[in-house]
Order: structure tokens, then sequence, then C-alpha cells
């Protein structure tokens, strides 16, 4: 455990030493506090549905540059075999990669507090929906970085790892939205799979156990697959 807050915080304060964290924060609190703002003049009504259905668009691209560097960078340095010889399990490793990326996340998901205020300050809130909402971006957010992570580990150039993780992510964010061509025998395995079937269940405060099993599910995969990514160096 002491290994694991070793490796966030020193994770998380490399995100804050260059300046890559503060551009994709900022470009990423104007993206979507521009279609939260737009969609309140539009429908003239106080809502964070916008916000809601826009942000996982946003972490398509967000989440793989956050990620891209997380072994990438180390692998091309070759300061990756120096730290695996250190008493750092591989785990300890991946796990102290993966929290500080969701650390960073939440940094950046916290200013969009200020649109809830505001939404309860000019009319009533379900509080279902705000809690499932800001949930199931969480939950969304954590599978993605395991899949940016899992990306990262298995090459040292930044630009594949990127494209890797989007592909995957956006297959996965996709699929769900093109049910109507699946064959209806596949609709409920292709419909399982999609990160945003379950997103779009628990964002409308219906905290459903499948689809945190689901979330879960695929983040302890993710985790997985990465460490046996970085333990094949043995094989």
């Amino acid at each position: 455990m002491k290994n694991i807050k070793t490796i966030y915080l020193k994770e998380l304060k490399s995100y804050f030493n260059s300046p890559v964290a503060y551009i994709v924060i900022i470009v990423f609190l104007v993206i979507v506090g521009w279609f939260f703002t737009n969609g309140f003049f539009q429908s003239n009504y106080a809502t964070l549905r916008s916000m809601f259905d826009m942000v996982p668009f946003v972490f398509l691209f967000f989440i793989p540059a956050i990620t891209m560097r997380s072994f990438s960078e180390e692998k091309k340095q070759g300061t990756i075999e120096l730290l695996l010889t250190k008493p750092v399990q591989d785990y300890e490793l991946v796990v102290g990669k993966f929290l500080a990326a969701l650390v960073l996340t939440l940094i950046t998901l916290l200013p969009t507090v200020i649109y809830l205020v505001a939404v309860i300050y000019l009319g009533s809130v379900d509080p279902g929906p705000i809690i499932g909402g800001y949930l199931g971006l969480i939950l969304m957010a954590a599978v993605y970085i395991g899949i940016g992570i899992l990306a990262s580990s298995l090459t040292e150039n930044q630009v594949i790892a990127f494209i890797v993780s989007f592909v995957v992510i956006f297959a996965l964010f996709m699929m769900g939205k093109f049910l109507v061509q699946v064959s209806p025998t596949l609709v409920s395995a292709v419909e399982y799979i999609s990160t945003d079937y379950h997103y779009t269940n628990i964002s409308r405060g219906v905290i459903d156990s499948r689809n945190l099993i689901y979330y879960f599910s695929m983040i302890f995969l993710t985790i997985f697959l990465t460490k046996m990514s970085l333990e094949s160096r043995k094989w």
C-alpha cells in the first residue's frame, strides 16, 4: 500500500509539473461549459442533462490524452526497467498510475459543480439523475483509464498509445448505438459490452447492480491485463 501511495503521488505531481494537465483541463471545461450554457439558452430550462450527455464524448479524447504517457514515456526513456527493479510489485505500479489518472479526472470534473449550483439556484433538481450522472461519469472514466494505461504499456510511442486507446474506447462507446444493425441474437451481448448503455442507465438515477458489476469487472480486467503486459518482459 505504501508503494502504491508513493507511485500515485509521483504520477499526480508529474501531471501538474507539465503544461499538459492544465491544457487538457482547460479545454475540457471550455467544451463542457459551452454545451451547458448553450443547452440552457436554447431550452430556457436549467438542467445538467446536456453536460451529462456531452462529457462521455469529451472523455473519448481526454482520457487517452492523459494516459498515453503512463508507461510509454518511461519505456522510451528506459526508466521503466530501473523502476521495475526496485522493490515494487507490478500491480502496485499499475494501480498507482491508475489512481493518479483517476484523481486527475476527478479534479477536472470538480469545477462542473458550479453548473450544479446554478441549476439548483435557477430551478428544482431531482437528486437521482445528478448523483447517477456523476457516478456514471466516474465509473466510465475509470474503465477508459484502465484501457488507456493498458495501451500505454504495450508501446513506447505515445501517439500509438493514444490511437489504440481511442479506437478501443470509441468502439466500446459506440457499439450500443448501432443495435438496429446487429443480429437479434447478439443484441443483448453487444448492449452489455457497450459502456454507453450502462452509463445511460446509471445517469437516469437507476443504480442497478448489473451496471456496477460491468464497470468494476472492466476496471479489474484492464488493470490485470496491464499487469500481465508488464510481466511479459520476463517471458
